[in-house]
């Protein structure tokens, strides 16, 4: 799946966020909306991770997806 996929089927793929990221919270994902970017940020806040690392597991969930 691409991420224009899943931008598009956000409100459907937040379930499938939230069990990859369990500490994301709920504004975190209201206010992601399905923003890519606005994910990595969010990951690296929550997760204490660098941009790359955030970025790469982002790519490996969409690959899985």
């Amino acid at each position: 799946m691409n991420w224009d996929r899943i931008e598009g089927n956000w409100k459907q793929v937040t379930g499938k966020v939230k069990e990859q990221w369990g500490k994301l919270t709920d504004d975190d994902i209201k206010v992601i909306d399905g923003k890519q970017e606005q994910l990595v940020g969010r990951i690296q806040e929550r997760y204490g991770v660098a941009k790359d690392e955030a970025e790469k597991q982002v790519q490996s969930w969409i690959g899985r997806m």
